[in-house]
């Protein structure tokens, strides 16, 4: 693979890591006030939901920089955008107005994460990658 590839992949593995990390950080520090939302939201188990959302952001954003079991990382964090997606941003139940367009922008920004995601599930997280180290040393 060219230098600039595995580069872009690195960068890539980087910045989207940090986008989970640093949400599932905001959430310890304001957990009623989230817990609140995913309740204005209609979420079920809020309090349970909200815990596994948080070990999820964090341990697979730190998964995806390091790049470690990166295709099955991607992947899982693809189908979490999903559901949180749909469950936090269901624009399509709103009525007209800024609250609908924000939330409309939220859930088109995070059908582009995921479709990011879905690539780093199929590309992996190349040479500059703890899953490439470990291929090397099989």
């Amino acid at each position: 693979m060219l230098a600039i590839n595995n580069l872009t992949l690195l960068s890539g593995r980087f910045l989207m890591g940090v986008y989970f990390i640093l949400p599932g950080i905001s959430k310890i520090v304001d957990f009623e006030g989230t817990s609140g939302y995913m309740a204005n939201h209609g979420v079920p188990l809020v309090s349970l939901l909200l815990v596994i959302t948080i070990i999820l952001q964090l341990a697979l954003g730190l998964f995806m920089i390091v790049g470690f079991q990166t295709k099955l990382t991607a992947f899982l964090l693809a189908g979490m955008v999903l559901v949180i997606s749909i469950f936090m941003h269901n624009f399509w139940s709103m009525e007209d107005g800024i609250n609908k367009t924000h939330e409309t922008q939220n859930f088109f920004k995070n059908m582009g994460i995921m479709a990011g995601l879905l690539m780093i599930s199929s590309l992996g997280g190349g040479q500059l990658s703890i899953d490439s180290r470990n291929a090397s040393q099989s």
